[in-house]
């Protein structure tokens, strides 16, 4: 017993329990055949109601909930909104199984915007349980579990679909128990006794009896004073440029991706027709994944001054990613488009990779929080207004290929934007630099020689 307790005491318990749960809750094999599964015979809906009806609830759902969770994850110290997320992901994979009508599909797309927005408390949990010197490491756990859960996922579902092994409700009662199995993961891991805005007093570490002060509920000053802090670190992270010009671009880009993802099986079942061809979605999905999670790995060993050219690359990149929709857009051929998302993903993650290093550079846990939160935010009310105007059946409605075309010139403004603003950059740096060496190489005697 005493051994047990020394391991539950040592990091590697919360770290290892958050890795389960990261890893069970991301085991989603119907995901990539959705589209399938909600246009075929077990739901039997249209094409129209799924892209313009069902999905674009998502988007609202994430947005509503996105700001009042991120406090609360803090205000609750993590592991209740775990948990939350997790029962929350259950009622949405039972909604899935057991409903059928289009109210019903829509209800289950606002839960899995809960469990999207709740993300935030998984990935917030591991930094207050462990030291600050373990933090590389129980980052990279809990991000590698969670792409783990993710292609082992994708990879399952095509198995077991090529393979006739499961019918798509057998699947989902296959994710009901690895859902289940997260959720008992959640309830078992430790209670933190700090958080990063709201409770980041230092009781837990027994430094007094002011610390014990800020640990107590008794609230409402202490709430007030805290969001007034938030919000001047807020003013203070975006007065600078440079932050600012990467944050904008890390919404703008990630709201394309988002939105890219999301509709993307509904390309794929047009270009190619799930009753004439074997769809591979679930193949695609992982391979797409692996390759991303290569990319940005190894952006890491390249030596390059991302502060002189890392705007020319967002720009460069972005245009990449523009053609890459064009071609998944208008080709009719299926191993094209699937090739084009590839590419495309992958693109994607080698620069939300490079964003997030070159943000994060000069900023403390705390504000890197609130960035990220803030970068999110605008992602998603971005996204928000294209889906309102462009998708939902209540504004444009537009089919698949008009949403695509949208898309691809929107990655294609981001490109142009950024590309111009990047080799203003690189020119300034240049004169800058010049201006430098000719002030340095000016012989002493010279003053009098200057007019």
């Amino acid at each position: 017993m005493e051994a047990l307790g020394r391991w539950r005491a040592d990091w590697r318990y919360p770290t290892a329990l958050l890795c389960i749960y990261g890893f069970f809750s991301t085991v989603k094999p119907l995901e990539p055949f959705l589209t399938l599964y909600l246009t075929g015979p077990d739901k039997n809906l249209t094409t129209e109601q799924v892209n313009n009806q069902i999905f674009p609830v998502w988007t609202y759902s994430y947005l509503s909930v996105l700001v009042p969770v991120f406090l609360l994850t803090d205000w609750l110290r993590y592991k209740p909104v775990v948990v939350f997320q997790a029962a929350t992901l259950l009622v949405t994979t039972a909604t899935l199984l057991w409903l059928r009508s289009v109210a019903a599909m829509q209800a289950m797309q606002f839960f899995y915007g809960v469990v999207t927005a709740s993300e935030v408390a998984y990935f917030s949990y591991i930094y207050s349980v462990v030291d600050p010197k373990r933090y590389r490491k129980a980052t990279s756990y809990s991000r590698s579990v969670q792409l783990l859960g993710y292609t082992v996922g994708s990879v399952l579902g095509q198995l077991l679909l090529s393979l006739e092994l499961m019918s798509f409700n057998g699947i989902l009662v296959l994710t009901l128990a690895l859902t289940a199995a997260a959720l008992l993961a959640s309830c078992l891991l430790p209670m933190p006794r700090r958080s990063m805005f709201f409770h980041r007093g230092a009781a837990a570490e027994g430094k007094g009896p002011q610390a014990e002060g800020l640990e107590e509920p008794g609230g409402g000053r202490r709430c007030s004073q805290t969001l007034l802090q938030l919000w001047r670190d807020f003013r203070q992270c975006y007065s600078s440029r440079r932050l600012l010009y990467w944050s904008v671009w890390w919404a703008m880009a990630t709201c394309g991706y988002n939105q890219t993802t999301n509709y993307v099986q509904v390309l794929w079942e047009h270009v190619q027709p799930s009753q004439n061809f074997s769809m591979y979605n679930g193949g695609v999905e992982a391979v797409s994944n692996l390759l991303g999670a290569a990319t940005a790995y190894g952006i890491g060993f390249t030596e390059v001054r991302w502060e002189q050219w890392g705007e020319l690359a967002l720009g460069g990149f972005s245009g990449l990613g523009a053609g890459a929709l064009f071609l998944m857009t208008f080709t009719g051929s299926i191993w094209v488009c699937y090739t084009g998302y590839v590419v495309f993903k992958c693109l994607y993650m080698l620069l939300i990779t490079i964003a997030m290093y070159q943000i994060a550079a000069d900023l403390s846990m705390e504000r890197y929080a609130l960035v990220f939160g803030a970068n999110n935010f605008g992602a998603v009310a971005l996204q928000t207004v294209i889906t309102s105007v462009v998708v939902d059946s209540g504004g444009l409605g537009l089919s698949i290929i008009p949403q695509f075309t949208v898309y691809a010139s929107y990655f294609a403004v981001i490109a142009v934007v950024f590309s111009l603003r990047g080799l203003f950059t690189i020119w300034r740096s240049n004169k800058s630099h010049d201006a430098t060496s000719a002030v340095k190489e000016e012989p002493p005697d010279s003053e009098e020689h200057r007019f």
